[in-house]
């Protein structure tokens, strides 16, 4: 059969069959994919995974190094650390992903309308959205929590807020592109409307580069997370979080490293996975490499 008698699922079959194949010869494609897939199915099952309970003190048991009890030891109150970082999953991957969930909602409507209407809206989301990336997201995300206070709905709100200009700037800009385009000005020739046009036309063409940004964003939510938590501004002991294990290891950082050491090796692998699985979404959405594997076979 050839190409100009092929069906569309067809085309997506082999659509997925490249994109699969991408993922299968990427080495570190593959390995990210399983690290971030490892921390989904620990935070699912942390109950069942963590030999102990993450708030229970052993004070008699403080400070124990690693041993066949309590694998990584344990805390200045006794708690064993490995439980605490098999619970610290959770609030990680739950403000991580949520937060940047928020910031698509939020910012792929306006950056849609701003890039498909032009005119005042445009100027006026372009000057809010400067104003707003001249402050870090750590920052701006610091100063809505010490407003509002810490919560895990908080943290999702603020980290989810701070990272809607990068959403809205990125849609724009991909929309802006898209709208210039013959099969847009054609719908528009036949009366369709622009809601129709935006839903239709516009939005299906700048998913790409929004999923890669967002799995990208998704490691920097993680990291403004644990950075909060450890400024003691996320999430509260007796809650473990990587940030408040971190910093709890920094005052006996001499003496039991490994409390420290144990949940900034978790937050460091989180976020290279992450950015690793977004590097794979960039090559398998972009159509060049998706040509470029078809033909290989």
């Amino acid at each position: 059969m050839t190409d100009a008698t092929a069906s569309p699922s067809s085309a997506k079959r082999n659509r997925f069959t490249a994109a699969f194949k991408i993922l299968a010869f990427d080495k570190a494609a593959s390995i990210g994919c399983l690290i971030v897939l490892t921390f989904c199915l620990v935070a699912l099952f942390a109950p069942l995974i963590a030999p102990f309970d993450p708030t229970e003190q052993h004070i008699l048991d403080s400070l124990k190094s690693p041993n066949a009890v309590y694998w990584l030891g344990t805390d200045e109150y006794g708690r064993d650390l490995f439980s605490r970082m098999i619970y610290g999953t959770r609030p990680a991957l739950f403000v991580g992903v949520l937060s940047i969930v928020v910031s698509i909602a939020i910012g792929v409507p306006i950056g849609l309308v701003a890039g498909y209407r032009l005119g005042w809206f445009d100027r006026v989301i372009g000057w809010l959205i400067d104003v707003m990336l001249s402050f870090p997201s750590l920052l701006l995300a610091l100063m809505m929590v010490t407003l509002l206070g810490s919560s895990m709905v908080t943290l999702v709100a603020v980290i989810g807020f701070s990272y809607v200009p990068v959403f809205v700037r990125l849609t724009r800009s991909s929309a802006l592109v898209v709208s210039n385009l013959e099969f847009v000005a054609a719908s528009r020739s036949f009366g369709a409307s622009d809601l129709r046009i935006i839903w239709r036309h516009i939005l299906p063409n700048v998913l790409g580069p929004i999923i890669v940004m967002g799995s990208l964003s998704i490691a920097g939510a993680i990291r403004d997370e644990a950075s909060l938590s450890f400024l003691g501004m996320g999430i509260q002991p007796p809650s473990p979080s990587w940030g408040n294990l971190i910093r709890d290891g920094i005052g006996v950082i001499l003496q039991s490293p490994w409390v420290a050491v144990a949940p900034g090796l978790a937050l460091t692998l989180s976020v290279l996975a992450f950015n690793m699985m977004g590097d794979s979404l960039r090559d398998m959405l972009d159509p060049r490499d998706l040509a470029s594997s078809g033909e290989k076979k």
